[in-house]
């Protein structure tokens, strides 16, 4: 009987993956596309319910994710080398889990095989998100939802 192969995320680190690994790891939650505020006494950063303009909020999905930065230049771009900036991240997020050498949780799609575990499992705001547009900045500190670390 043969071993069974590791999944990649367990074998290779982050640097070692290739685009489409890497793109996979992505859970699909929407949560790195809502817009944060940052505690300027401690640097904490809090995530509100109001998404980035180009996240669609049932599908938690960018509508123009090859050209995103175009529209939004600020979005920030994940990479590998980038890991240890990562702890904004929510503890979900799978880029963060492997990173800190943890397995992705059993509702993720790379383990469970269902891309809407992720809604189902209530990780994701699909449809408790605002539009970025709907409320007024200064107002945003009225829907925070977490603090991230």
């Amino acid at each position: 009987m043969a071993a069974a192969i590791e999944p990649f995320w367990k074998r290779k680190t982050l640097e070692q993956l290739d685009t489409l690994e890497w793109e996979s790891l992505c859970d699909g939650c929407g949560l790195c596309c809502l817009q944060k505020l940052e505690d300027e006494e401690d640097n904490s950063v809090y995530y509100t319910r109001i998404a980035c303009k180009l996240l669609d909020l049932k599908t938690c999905q960018c509508s123009d994710y090859p050209n995103r930065r175009e529209f939004v230049p600020d979005c920030i771009q994940l990479t590998p080398g980038k890991a240890e900036e990562f702890r904004w991240l929510p503890p979900t997020c799978g880029y963060r889990l492997v990173s800190e050498g943890k397995d992705l949780p059993q509702w993720h799609h790379l383990v469970s095989g269902d891309r809407d575990a992720v809604h189902h499992q209530r990780i994701s705001q699909s449809g408790r998100m605002l539009a970025e547009g709907s409320v007024p900045e200064d107002d945003w500190e009225d829907h925070l939802i977490f603090r991230a670390g």
